[in-house]
């Protein structure tokens, strides 16, 4: 069944409430055989069927390679056009050539790191966060060789990376500050305005890895007034692929490897060879999925555009999402969890549905091998934050568990989690 039409027959139906059948009949690995309840989507979401259709539309009427004179050629061209607008107006860019697709998040982070390591000169001094997955991190640090100097933004006990700790970390010879926009192993979310405005009032950049954050709320790069933002398809209802947003003028300075006869000018000089362009398909038409969701839900006046409509859907995501998170919280509480995160419910608005967790006396493996057997998917380990299991007392070897939740997830899923974490308990 095709989003569309699935969710005006349920916004219809249900006028105040989320659609979430709506949503998952949009979605067909959410109704094989075994009922499997995918709670690892940290890892990467599942894709609906436009997506799927998507991909394979490109594979039977135009696998073939853009640039060419023939129409299926002209057809590919079109398609990477329609995904950078798609992409553009997902994240609010002034212009869809800011927009570069490539394999994923950390290879535009690499890309850019690279860059930014030509141009240190004065400006020697980058900030990093321990909050960050190790991609923010490790890529930006690998700079030492080229002069570079490293500070800190470190995250507080109460799960939060705080502004105020910033300020006395930047200065004249600050070049960039490195930091994410939503933790993808604890779900605590970043202030990036109020941290752009720290970088920009010494005249540094920022640079936002949103690869986390982007199935769960509306990126806004405007609003945020940051200078580079890497999100990655799969986590966002879309196949394996990655994506860059950066302002124009600042890509046009980064010096990048390319081809001689591409010109100097983004997205160009920033996508080095051919990307995989079945996947580009289908991050158009994920984003074409969550348009529809916002035209879908009941509203004072239609959607005026793609945007608008996006809008729509990712505040109703986000709201319906906090309400995922008290009920899970609620029951990793009332089966004596340990919590790694923002717990309090007043404080719900900074944190998306992800989970981090021990069970007292069960191993991390054993637990998660628990739920595997009974049909839940969670995850164990750092994360690819092992500095953040550091801070917060862990062993990176063994790290903690994490419960990673998405629009299409329900409650009756999180009181089948519950049940077997019951089930969990009081065998050992």
């Amino acid at each position: 069944m095709h989003a569309k039409s699935s969710f005006k027959s349920e916004s219809a139906a249900l006028p105040v409430t989320f659609p979430v059948d709506a949503v998952r009949s949009a979605f067909p690995a959410l109704h094989q055989p075994g009922g499997f309840i995918f709670f690892d989507n940290a890892a990467g979401a599942q894709i609906p069927q436009t997506a799927l259709d998507a991909v394979n539309r490109h594979l039977i009427e135009h696998n073939v390679q853009r640039g060419g004179r023939y129409p299926h050629s002209r057809e590919v061209d079109a398609t990477i056009t329609r995904a950078r607008q798609a992409v553009a107006d997902l994240v609010n860019a002034h212009d869809p050539n800011e927009i570069a697709f490539g394999m994923n998040a950390t290879s535009f982070i690499r890309l850019v790191s690279l860059a930014i390591g030509q141009t240190l000169e004065t400006r020697n001094e980058i900030v990093v966060t321990d909050m960050d997955h190790e991609a923010n991190v490790a890529t930006w640090l690998a700079l030492e060789r080229c002069g570079a100097k490293f500070l800190w933004w470190k995250m507080r006990d109460d799960a939060l990376l705080h502004v105020d700790d910033l300020v006395p970390l930047v200065s004249s010879k600050t070049r960039l500050i490195a930091c994410t926009l939503a933790s993808n192993a604890i779900g605590s979310i970043v202030d990036i305005a109020s941290a752009a405005k720290v970088a920009h009032g010494v005249g540094a950049e920022i640079f936002i890895d949103a690869v986390h954050f982007g199935p769960h709320g509306l990126i806004d790069v405007q609003e945020f007034d940051c200078d580079y933002l890497v999100c990655s398809g799969y986590k966002i209802f879309a196949p394996h692929m990655g994506f860059l947003w950066g302002r124009r003028h600042l890509l046009q300075s980064l010096p990048t490897f390319r081809e001689d006869f591409i010109p100097d000018e983004p997205p160009g000089k920033i996508e080095a060879g051919t990307f995989i362009y079945e996947n580009v398909a289908g991050m158009d038409a994920a984003v074409h999925y969550l348009e529809e969701l916002g035209r879908s839900l009941p509203a004072k006046e239609a959607p005026s555009s793609r945007r608008t409509a996006l809008g729509t859907a990712l505040t109703a995501i986000r709201a319906y999402e906090q309400e995922l998170s008290l009920e899970m919280l609620s029951v990793l509480k009332n089966w004596g969890a340990t919590m790694y995160g923002i717990e309090d419910p007043d404080q719900i608005s900074h944190r998306v549905p992800t989970l981090c967790f021990n069970l007292p006396g069960v191993a991390p493996p054993k637990l998660t091998e628990e739920f595997a057997r009974r049909g839940i998917g969670v995850r164990d380990g750092h994360m690819y934050a092992p500095r953040l299991m550091k801070r917060l007392g862990l062993n990176p070897e063994s790290g903690a568990v994490r419960a990673s939740l998405v629009h299409y997830n329900t409650r009756d899923e999180i009181r089948q989690f519950g049940k077997v974490l019951a089930e969990i308990t009081r065998s050992c």
